[in-house]
């Protein structure tokens, strides 16, 4: 199982379409259209962060269940990273430390359960990485009009905070082998080939390592 990290507008569910293709492998995608709580969070993020969180944690736990039962299987977003979005919307004043308590003992719960799991952990985590303005550029051609930053100071410090932890969080990663890719310097689109290569190299080193 590989499992796809970073920040908002990083690529991951690009990467992960091609990924999976080039593996032959299933593609999990966490949907954005039937999210009833995502627009509203933008809108109120004091309002809806919590709210959001755990609609979050509720999907990602059960696709990281499922993705642990099968062999091979591409996510491109998974619970590992969950409480690094519940943690900037504490910080920002979005959750109350009591309701960030309470997630984090749920959190708690839900990864002892994933240890009962057949498989235990990804085989790898492939994080992607960029500067501020190349992640704001793809935010902004994604076209998610609530995204957007313009005129919306408060949503540019939530997404530079979130920016700003994310290479601490994937530091702090300890739950499986873990790969970075610089989006800046690799783009899946136009450097296919090469990206592809590095991930399946080190699929092969650690497949080596374990025999």
């Amino acid at each position: 199982m590989i499992v796809l990290a970073g920040m908002i507008g990083a690529g991951k569910t690009t990467y992960t379409e091609k990924i999976a293709k080039y593996f032959g492998t299933e593609a999990f995608y966490e949907s954005v259209d039937d999210n009833p709580i995502l627009d509203k969070f933008y809108n109120d993020p004091k309002k809806w962060g919590l709210s959001l969180q755990i609609y979050f944690l509720s999907k990602r736990f059960k696709a990281i269940k499922q993705a642990l039962s099968d062999d091979n299987n591409v996510l491109d977003r998974s619970i590992y990273e969950d409480a690094l979005f519940t943690q900037i919307n504490n910080e920002q004043g979005n959750i109350h430390d009591i309701n960030y308590e309470l997630y984090l003992d749920l959190l708690d719960n839900m990864m002892e359960e994933l240890d009962g799991m057949p498989k235990k952990a990804p085989d790898v985590l492939i994080y992607l990485h960029g500067s501020f303005e190349t992640i704001l550029e793809h935010i902004k051609k994604r076209g998610r009009e609530y995204e957007q930053v313009e005129n919306n100071k408060e949503l540019l410090a939530y997404y530079k905070l979130l920016w700003s932890k994310y290479q601490t969080w994937y530091e702090e990663y300890d739950k499986s082998p873990k790969i970075s890719i610089n989006v800046d310097k690799y783009d899946i689109i136009n450097d296919t080939d090469n990206v592809l290569k590095m991930i399946d190299d080190k699929l092969k080193m650690l497949k080596n390592k374990g025999e």
